[in-house]
């Protein structure tokens, strides 16, 4: 499974910070360490909620070239702008990344679906539609469906897509969880080709004992057909869970990473 590192928000208070400080050795610091923990890709988010869209387009151009002065990790590119993302895959120049993402509103696949193809870069899809996140498995089926379409338009292959079920804290709606277990599995099942990933501590957000949550969580994804998590990577027990995870579903041969790892 990838893991796509988190820690790079500033919706965060303290990564907030760096951002508007451009602290370039804090920034570089998050990225280094999520590289060295296994990261797959390390995400990266700057929108503060505080200026314009000409302030967070210079913030994601300043983040991403300090990043990639000095870690190879592949960048998630991420904001709801597609503006910003666009300049974001321009200041990568033509590195691996990945872009989150789009959700399935007319005119934001429009403008997010062709910088996939013009970038050739892998698309995260949102199972969200024009009145926000569907309460049904079917309804965010469909939200799948329609972005499923607007990529076969743009030329931009289904095996390029990771499709977000979307996690709702199960404190809001107990029957929450189950729904993105399930849509999970239907998006497996109805969109052969694609893949799959999640936000997943969203899931424990104002519950004790989060950890324990997020880490039954992660089992019971991987059950169901993850092949992605944007997580923090330098956390031992979901890490660990990836690795059992893998193991029990017979995603790791031999047994062989999870070996490794438990022995290290």
């Amino acid at each position: 499974m990838i893991i796509i590192g988190e820690k790079i928000n500033a919706s965060l208070a303290g990564i907030k910070l760096i951002v508007q400080q451009r602290d370039r050795a804090s920034l570089l610091e998050l990225a280094k360490t999520q590289a060295a923990a296994g990261a797959g890709f390390i995400d990266v988010n700057v929108g503060t909620g505080v200026g314009s869209r000409d302030d967070e387009i210079v913030s994601i151009q300043w983040a991403i070239e300090t990043i990639q002065e000095e870690v190879e990790t592949p960048l998630c590119i991420d904001s709801a702008d597609p503006a910003v993302l666009e300049a974001g895959l321009k200041a990568r120049h033509g590195r691996p990344s990945l872009i989150n993402s789009t959700k399935a509103k007319e005119k934001n696949l429009e403008q997010v679906v062709p910088l996939a193809r013009r970038y050739n870069t892998p698309l995260i899809g949102l199972a969200m539609d024009e009145v926000g996140i569907p309460k049904t498995v079917g309804d965010r089926l469909r939200a799948c469906e329609n972005i499923a379409a607007a990529c076969e338009k743009h030329g931009v292959s289904l095996e390029t897509l990771y499709f977000d079920p979307l996690v709702i804290p199960i404190s809001t709606d107990i029957k929450q969880g189950l729904v993105t277990l399930m849509t999970l599995a239907e998006i497996k099942k109805q969109l052969p080709g694609a893949k799959t990933v999640m936000g997943l501590s969203n899931v424990s957000y104002g519950l004790p004992g989060r950890t324990r949550l997020n880490v039954a969580f992660l089992h019971m994804a991987i059950y169901a057909g993850l092949d992605a998590a944007i997580m923090d990577p330098l956390d031992e027990a979901l890490v660990g869970a990836v690795k059992t995870a893998e193991a029990l579903v017979g995603k790791d041969r031999h047994c062989r990473r999870y070996t490794r790892a438990f022995r290290d």
